[in-house]
């Protein structure tokens, strides 16, 4: 073996170029702790720590609308809309229409959701299902709910009929694309297992398909809460006698902007509502995934 002292006899390259110290060192293992348990990643907020950017925008109103900087001709206060609301709950009007848009609402959401799903399983399992469905769906996530509107009334008329399902071809889109993806983003080393252990068709849709399509589905889920509530308001404006949006409607046209706010804040609760047990439904289901939101 070369000696060190006939390939560096001036010392000169061990004073510049120190030895590379390592994980396990006695210098590694001297540093602080603090320093070797980085926080990389936020730790998860509790479920309360949610509501503090509404809280705040509900603040800045409030002290905005009592200090006449936001005149209640433009936007009522949020005091005034918390008594306007609960005189419309004591006298039977809110109730009648709450029931009549949750209705709606969610008949709309659980076919569209079903429809999604279904379309999305033939499409990302079968050659024959992507070739006829995924480019119809693609157009339709091009085509905005608004302009469909007109061909559906003159397709389903005016009533109850068209408007489910505007909100149904609308919630389907993001299950069918997030839950889509999911599936076609299953890694193929699954696939060899799965044909290497003898799974049949079927078993291989239910016990590796269907659980690596949950997380996108969750996420389409999530969206389509959003959507269903998103296309209701504009089409309870149409036709209608019943629900929220034809409350906010009538109170247009009276100038009511406080009765309009109660609407908005409805539809704005019934919607992190319906996120709110989407996600726990998702925690439960994906108990197992060890993730940073876990």
């Amino acid at each position: 073996m070369t000696d060190q002292a006939n390939i560096d006899p001036t010392g000169f390259l061990g004073a510049r170029y120190p030895a590379p110290r390592l994980f396990g060192s006695p210098e590694a293992a001297s540093r602080p702790a603090a320093r070797q348990q980085r926080v990389l990643v936020p730790r998860k907020l509790p479920p309360v720590a949610l509501l503090f950017g509404p809280f705040a925008v509900l603040a800045i109103w409030q002290i905005s609308s009592s200090a006449g900087w936001l005149p209640a001709n433009i936007l009522a206060a949020p005091s005034t809309v918390l008594s306007v609301g609960i005189d419309l709950a004591a006298d039977g009007t809110l109730g009648k229409h709450f029931l009549a848009s949750a209705a709606r609402a969610y008949l709309a959401l659980v076919l569209g959701v079903v429809l999604g799903l279904v379309l999305a399983l033939l499409s990302g399992l079968t050659r024959i299902g992507e070739a006829s469905i995924d480019g119809l769906v693609q157009i339709k996530r091009a085509i905005p709910t608004l302009a469909l509107i007109p061909l559906a009334i003159l397709w389903l008329g005016i009533g109850e009929v068209m408007k489910i399902t505007i909100i149904v071809t609308s919630v389907l889109v993001p299950v069918y694309i997030n839950t889509h993806a999911a599936l076609r983003g299953i890694d193929i080393r699954y696939v060899e297992l799965a044909r290497t252990t003898g799974l049949t068709h079927w078993e291989f849709i239910r016990q590796v398909a269907i659980p690596g399509a949950l997380p996108g589905f969750f996420t389409g889920l999530r969206l389509s809460v959003t959507t269903c509530w998103t296309a209701l308001v504009v089409l309870e404006q149409i036709n209608t006698t019943r629900g929220i949006g034809y409350l906010m409607s009538r109170a247009r046209d009276y100038g009511q902007t406080e009765i309009i706010v109660v609407g908005l804040v409805i539809y704005a609760v019934l919607g992190l509502a319906s996120d709110a047990i989407v996600r726990v439904l998702e925690n439960r289901a994906l108990s197992y995934r060890k993730v940073i939101g876990t």
